[in-house]
């Protein structure tokens, strides 16, 4: 048995499949729930932390694979 969660990333709308226990997050707005983050997002948010001098996002190994459960 397999355990994945198919769903939208609420910023580009991008239906997307992830581990939920080891995908990145991130909150949308400073006091909104973090939600899963899809791979192209990641890749556009730390372009952003990047000019902050934010560090970057680094999922974890597995965060957009099925996990044997």
């Amino acid at each position: 048995m397999y355990m994945f969660v198919l769903g939208p990333y609420v910023r580009c709308g991008k239906i997307f499949s992830f581990n939920p226990e080891r995908v990145p997050s991130m909150r949308l707005t400073p006091d909104g729930p973090r939600e899963p983050i899809c791979k192209e997002c990641v890749e556009w948010a730390n372009m952003l932390r990047k000019e902050e001098g934010a560090p970057e996002i680094v999922p974890l190994p597995g965060a957009y694979e099925p996990e044997e459960v």
